[in-house]
C-alpha cells in the first residue's frame, strides 16, 4: 500500500540573489519594514520574515553562484495596493507600473535594488481550487 502522506510539508524560504547584500537589506529590513529573523554567520546572507513567507536575500558570489535577478515577482500580501505603493513611492521607490486588476487580485509591480521584481498584491476574490479563476485573468493579462 502507498504511503499517502504528503511528501511536500511547506514552503522553509524563497532566496532573493543580490549583487550588493547591505543595500538590499536596507530594503528589505528598513524600507518595506520586514523583521530580520537570521544571518548566515560572516556570509552576506540574511532572512526577512513576510508573513508566512521567509525571503533569503543572498548575496550570489558568496555562494559560489553568478548573480542574475529573479525574472518573476514575488507576490507581497498588503491590505491596500494603492495605499502601500503611495507609501513606499514617499520611501523613494520606484514603481514599474500603476496598481492594476487582474480578475481576482490587485497589484502593483517594483523592483528591490538588485532588480528582483516584487509585486504588492491584494486578492480579492476567493481562491478556486480547480484554479479556473487564476488561468481566466492569465489569459486577460
Amino acid at each position: 500500500m502507498p504511503d499517502r502522506a504528503p511528501l511536500i510539508l511547506g514552503t522553509d524560504f524563497v532566496a532573493v540573489p543580490t549583487d550588493d547584500f547591505d543595500a538590499s537589506c536596507r530594503f528589505y529590513g528598513e524600507v518595506l519594514g520586514l523583521p530580520r529573523i537570521g544571518r548566515y554567520g560572516e556570509r552576506p546572507g540574511a532572512e526577512f520574515q513576510a508573513g508566512n513567507l521567509t525571503l533569503a536575500v543572498m548575496q550570489n558570489d558568496a555562494f559560489g553562484a553568478s548573480f542574475s535577478p529573479n525574472s518573476m515577482p514575488i507576490a507581497l500580501r498588503v491590505a491596500d495596493v494603492a495605499a502601500a505603493r503611495e507609501r513606499l513611492i514617499a520611501a523613494g521607490v520606484s514603481f514599474h507600473t500603476e496598481p492594476f486588476d487582474s480578475g481576482v487580485c490587485h497589484q502593483a509591480i517594483l523592483s528591490d535594488p538588485a532588480g528582483n521584481p516584487l509585486s504588492l498584491h491584494h486578492r480579492y476574490a476567493p481562491p478556486n481550487p480547480a484554479g479556473d479563476q487564476v488561468a481566466r485573468a492569465t489569459q486577460k493579462a
